[in-house]
């Protein structure tokens, strides 16, 4: 699944964050599992390191953050597993 979101969809590098791409040229309100398909469970999480819902989904070689922002609008990110595990981490979610 990682390398169909790579190949099929418009990533780039996050700035001073190695292994994290965000997703560009997309409307912001493509959901996460329009994105993936309903086969790929996301989790949804509150925590206090960010503002808006945290929504995770692990995959076969990283995984999918997404945030939810009050609005109803989405911002993505695609993760391989060092930098799934780095952000999981710096936003206080047990791994998946």
């Amino acid at each position: 699944m990682f390398d169909e979101l790579w190949e099929n969809w418009n990533w780039s590098p996050i700035r001073n964050c190695p292994g994290r791409f965000i997703l560009r040229g997309v409307k912001d309100d493509l959901s996460p599992q329009k994105l993936l398909g309903s086969d790929v469970k996301v989790i949804e999480h509150r925590v206090v390191a960010a503002k808006d819902l945290v929504l995770v989904a692990a995959l076969d070689k990283g995984g999918l953050i997404s945030y939810k922002r009050a609005d109803g609008s989405f911002l993505h990110t695609l993760n391989t597993p060092e930098g799934f595990r780095r952000k999981l981490q710096q936003l206080g979610i047990n791994p998946i």
